[in-house]
């Protein structure tokens, strides 16, 4: 059996395990715990360098809070996590301890993969814990993310964090071992061994929920961040959290997807793949041509149109006069703030309201292509 040079030739690997994959009953199994950390730990001892994003926390949280299910409101899940956090990291230490390894905790918020300063001092971090021979062990700072500033799910999250890192290699464990060509609990479906991009994905049926009632993510999420892995020129692999030994090992488990392109900035792969517009601004065709052709801002003269409410920061879809979300970005502006600019120049702006108004809506950096 051939072995795929992704997974052994990667000095550096993100491993992701969800939720389901650690936990029985709003517990966390031991059993499972210890199989994922002698995989990863048998790696490390050979010398690849391993970060692994665990989800968890929230579902660990549940049986000593006397809750049956994971809770919707985001205050009692941020309490969830409170206390099932310390759970899952006392576990985590363990396990690694039996192989001589420490671990290190690492939370992170969309901020700390988005904004440049936050972005330095995170990769600071993570490349001194792997100098030291630590397992830097990552999840979402749940308890004080909010709805708007989430990642959504720990898929992307992985995602963002094997660019952040560097990585060679991002291994994706899920309840099912590798992307089918339908539902695989039904007959007459087979697994798809490899995605070579977008197009091998348009006759798939992606499910996009999971079935533990643990976990946020389904498959979608799971193709969805293979995307912004590949799309930055990091290959992945997907398959089951039984299977994590072989596809460490480099055995043709699961299901590969091979890099589409080359390394962007963080804050671009997160707009295009890890967020949703709080807003629409409506473009004319010269605008349209500025940004697309010219990779040009976007400034008030080019903007026909506002929907939605948003502030200054947000990101918002940029559409163009057919009705098509042709790029989103970060907007310098309040709604509320847009419509007596509308169609004018900077310059006359600046003139009238002061230089404040001469900046512009959407600056080049800061707005991605869809």
């Amino acid at each position: 059996m051939n072995q795929r040079a992704e997974a052994t030739n990667a000095t550096r690997i993100v491993v992701k395990v969800g939720s389901s994959s650690l936990t029985q009953r709003g517990r966390i199994d031991l059993e499972r715990v210890r199989l994922l950390v002698d995989a990863i730990a048998a790696r490390r001892v050979a010398g690849t360098e391993v970060v692994l994003v665990s989800s968890g926390a929230i579902a660990a949280g549940l049986a000593p809070m006397g809750l049956r299910s994971r809770p919707r409101d985001l205050a009692t899940q941020q309490a969830a996590a409170s206390v099932g956090q310390g759970l899952l990291m006392s576990r985590y230490s363990d396990a690694f301890a039996a192989h001589g390894l420490r671990v290190g905790q690492v939370l992170l918020t969309v901020d700390d993969v988005t904004r440049r300063s936050h972005y330095r001092n995170a990769f600071r971090t993570f490349a001194r814990l792997l100098e030291l021979g630590v397992v830097p062990i990552v999840n979402e700072n749940d308890t004080v993310a909010t709805t708007e500033i989430r990642f959504g799910d720990n898929d992307r999250l992985a995602a963002l964090t094997s660019h952040l890192v560097h990585a060679d290699l991002l291994l994706l464990l899920s309840d099912v071992d590798g992307l089918y060509d339908g539902d695989p609990r039904k007959p007459g479906t087979s697994m798809v061994t490899e995605i070579r991009g977008a197009a091998d994905l348009e006759p798939l049926a992606i499910g996009k929920t999971g079935t533990s009632g643990v976990g946020t993510g389904g498959m979608q999420t799971k193709v969805e961040a293979a995307a912004i892995a590949t799309e930055a020129g990091i290959p992945v692999v997907l398959t089951s959290a039984g299977r994590v030994g072989e596809a460490l090992s480099g055995e043709p488990v699961g299901t590969l997807f091979h890099p589409t392109g080359r390394r962007r900035k963080t804050r671009l792969l997160w707009l295009a793949h890890a967020t949703s517009g709080q807003g629409m601004l409506h473009l004319d065709e010269g605008a349209v041509r500025a940004l697309t052709q010219r990779r040009a801002s976007l400034l008030p003269a080019g903007i026909s149109a506002v929907e939605g409410t948003f502030s200054a920061g947000d990101p918002v879809d940029l559409v163009s006069p057919s009705g098509v979300t042709i790029a989103r970005g970060l907007v310098n502006y309040d709604a509320s703030e847009l419509p007596e600019l509308l169609g004018r120049s900077t310059r006359d702006l600046a003139r009238e309201l002061g230089s404040a108004y001469e900046r512009e809506v959407v600056h080049r950096d800061d707005l991605v292509l869809l």
